[in-house]
């Protein structure tokens, strides 16, 4: 009989705590999801956009630092589909 009731109890207890752990995640992926969609029309994978700005600013006379800063912010915006 302690059995059994110490059984159901387990039973419950392991019940609760996987459902914790799912409400867990779908909260998680809920605040993930819930920002704007990205624009993928036209988006290219990072090796893309490196190399489609590097063709862009070749034979640029500027700074490594302002070329690097220009650099990023080009293949940020290929990447989002932006450019």
């Amino acid at each position: 009989m302690l059995k059994t009731v110490s059984m159901i109890a387990m039973a419950g207890l392991m019940t609760l705590a996987v459902s914790g752990a799912s409400q867990a995640q779908e909260r998680t992926m809920r605040k993930l999801t819930s920002g704007p969609p990205a624009a993928l029309q036209g988006s290219m994978t990072q090796a893309q956009a490196r190399k489609a700005c590097r063709l862009e600013m070749r034979g640029a006379r500027e700074s490594k630092k302002s070329l690097r800063i220009k650099m990023k912010q080009c293949v940020d915006q290929k990447m989002q589909g932006n450019g």
